[in-house]
């Protein structure tokens, strides 16, 4: 089985739940933005959560497919039709041979997640089939999705089985995003630091899978201090660090950027903090001039909403499941 992509969209490409063990190498985790919508799309049709699916970005495709298939939408708020029908979200539906699938305008969020049954069957490079674009690794052919693109479908034994996800099971998209202060904190004053979590962000136009800039907030003021050799003039450069996912850099303390799934792996910019893992999915839904805000928290607490995060997702996964068997 085959799926024929007869327009790209914006910019969709083939994901996963990303690419292990390389980030001390320089090679980032890729992956879904949304890991959470993405599980689900997969669960809906019966595949194993890290499953490969597509994932597109503001626009939906235009896809044909040559046999029938079970397919499932998730993600921002984009109807998807089959041939001009329109199709329920976060449900399982069916698309026979020959039959096409479309969207509608997007009206809420920013990516979709589409999951076919038996998964987009790309090869595995690095022990992922997520796309890395800047490495052209991974995905097809490591790149963006191209009209007249033709994508294998594992093979699937299931029969389809309508599964649906409730909203009151689904991630709610608050606009808060919660941050433990990184090792750097101590190079702004206190007061510069408590007005970066007081202030109202918005995203940038600069928002993508590298990274979400933020901007409109108050400049970060710096502790005084000779720079160390090797740093450069700017207060906001060090020597060099490691940046972990969801690490906040600040250059020249102007315009937060909160590096994502194919952000590099280390440089010369101090970060003022790291956004807690459960909350990479909100940003990966954000819209350029979106607003929001950064709230401190402390380890205990980012375990704590991890608990919770899980606690729902597992919650999703027995529903749908339950929803298959019966």
């Amino acid at each position: 089985m085959s799926i024929n992509v007869i327009h790209p969209g914006l910019a969709t490409a083939v994901q996963d739940l990303g690419r292990k063990g390389y980030f001390h190498l320089g090679i980032p985790v890729s992956g879904a933005m949304d890991r959470f919508a993405c599980r689900c799309a997969n669960w809906l049709v019966g595949n194993d959560e890290n499953a490969a699916v597509l994932e597109a970005v503001f626009m939906g495709p235009k896809l044909t497919f040559t046999q029938d298939a079970t397919v499932a939408v998730t993600g921002a708020d984009m109807t998807p039709l089959v041939d001009g029908v329109e199709q329920e979200t976060w449900s399982s539906f069916e698309i026979k041979a020959g039959q096409t699938l479309t969207f509608s305008h997007l009206t809420g969020g920013a990516r979709i997640y589409i999951a076919v049954a038996g998964g987009i069957d790309v090869p595995e490079v690095l022990g992922s089939r997520s796309t890395y674009t800047l490495g052209a690794l991974g995905g097809h052919q490591g790149r963006l999705l191209q009209a007249g693109d033709e994508l294998p479908v594992g093979k699937d034994a299931a029969p389809f089985a309508p599964r649906h996800l409730p909203e009151a099971l689904r991630r709610p998209r608050e606009t808060a995003l919660r941050v433990l202060p990184g090792l750097y904190w101590h190079r702004i004053t206190q007061a510069s630091g408590e007005q970066f979590f007081n202030d109202t962000w918005q995203v940038a136009p600069e928002a993508d899978r590298i990274g979400y800039r933020f901007k409109n907030g108050t400049p970060l003021e710096f502790v005084e201090r000779e720079q160390p050799f090797g740093a450069g003039s700017d207060p906001s450069n060090i020597v060099d660090g490691c940046y972990p996912y969801g690490s906040i850099q600040v250059p020249a303390g102007k315009e937060p950027i909160v590096l994502h799934r194919d952000a590099v792996s280390g440089g010369g910019y101090f970060m003022i903090g790291t956004v807690i893992a459960v909350d990479m999915d909100l940003i990966g839904q954000m819209q350029p001039n979106a607003s929001t805000q950064f709230v401190k928290v402390t380890l205990e607490e980012a375990l704590a909403a991890r608990k919770t995060h899980d606690a729902l997702l597992e919650a999703a996964r027995q529903h749908i499941q339950q929803c298959g068997a019966a």
